[in-house]
């Protein structure tokens, strides 16, 4: 009998198992985290039918189980009670590491706070496998996961990023891709590199190296955008494009309060209106220019 042979022949110890599956090649599977599948009791799925096809490509037959955002405290009180009887769990997310912008979380924390051992199955993840080829500094970086769907929001996570050399990672979805980018400008000015990572590990995967405006303007001009996008940035160290716009912002709104005597609402009102941008946005950059003030 071979060594490796005797190694997926050694039990399974009782315990949670964090097994990170592929992303897009299924080559990038590791010899443990096959074993691991093999010899859980059962498998906790993001999606039972995804996990399947996976399974099913490695001739693998534990049982599986749902496991997502949407029933996520049920079954983990289920899955802690057999984990207490000293089952063995696996837990996977559709791709990637589970609890990395995925579930997993919360039954981590039940199993510790349970007494249960809690092991990580490494492998694929979308975030470090785009940062380490994306040219940007790896000493130090920030996983933000997915930014704000609003604008207004998003706008504000991107402005907390600015005195922050360090780079940041961000998840995005294909059809957000383009407004992200303008409020990359919008923060930053479109001169701020950014490096876009798409479909990583599979057939058509591409990187995107260069200014905010001009990767916008390329991918503007194709018909579609299409596949899983890790967005990467580190902020330049010259002030937010955004930061004169605040500014006059502010600076339009004392001068409606002073020549016509009204109150600083009414002001922001007519300033939202006139730039054409909703109150609650010209709110936040009115709050943020004065909190900077202090």
């Amino acid at each position: 009998m071979s060594a490796n042979q005797d190694k997926d022949d050694r039990p399974l110890a009782p315990g949670l198992y964090l097994v990170a599956t592929p992303i897009g090649n299924l080559e990038d599977i590791t010899l443990r985290a096959l074993r691991v599948l093999r010899q859980a009791d059962r498998i906790g799925c993001e999606d039972t039918r995804q996990t399947q096809k996976l399974l099913n490509h490695f001739e693998i037959r534990t049982p599986t189980v749902s496991y997502h955002m949407h029933n996520e405290g049920s079954r983990t009180e289920e899955l802690i009670a057999e984990l207490k009887n000293g089952a063995r769990i696996a837990i996977v997310s559709d791709a990637g590491t589970p609890g990395i912008a995925d579930p997993g979380g919360q039954i981590v924390a039940a199993a510790l706070t349970a007494g249960v051992d809690v092991f990580p199955i490494p492998g694929a993840n979308a975030a470090i496998s785009g940062v380490i080829a994306s040219g940007l500094t790896t000493e130090r970086f920030t996983f933000h996961g997915f930014l704000p769907a609003k604008a207004g929001q998003r706008k504000t996570a991107l402005e907390e990023l600015a005195r922050d050399d360090g780079t940041h990672i961000f998840y995005e979805a294909p059809h957000r891709i383009l407004d992200t980018l303008a409020d990359v400008e919008a923060v930053f000015g479109p001169e701020q590199h950014v490096v876009i990572a798409r479909e990583l590990t599979k057939i058509h995967e591409e990187f995107l190296r260069g200014s905010a405006a001009g990767i916008r303007s390329q991918l503007a001009s194709r018909a579609s955008v299409r596949g899983e996008i890790v967005l990467m940035l580190t902020p330049t160290p010259t002030e937010s494009a955004s930061e004169d716009k605040k500014t006059t912002l502010a600076a339009e709104v004392a001068a409606l309060m002073k020549s016509e005597a009204i109150s600083e609402m009414d002001a922001l009102k007519r300033v939202a209106r006139e730039r054409g941008i909703g109150k609650s946005e010209a709110y936040r950059e009115l709050q943020r220019e004065q909190n900077r003030r202090r």
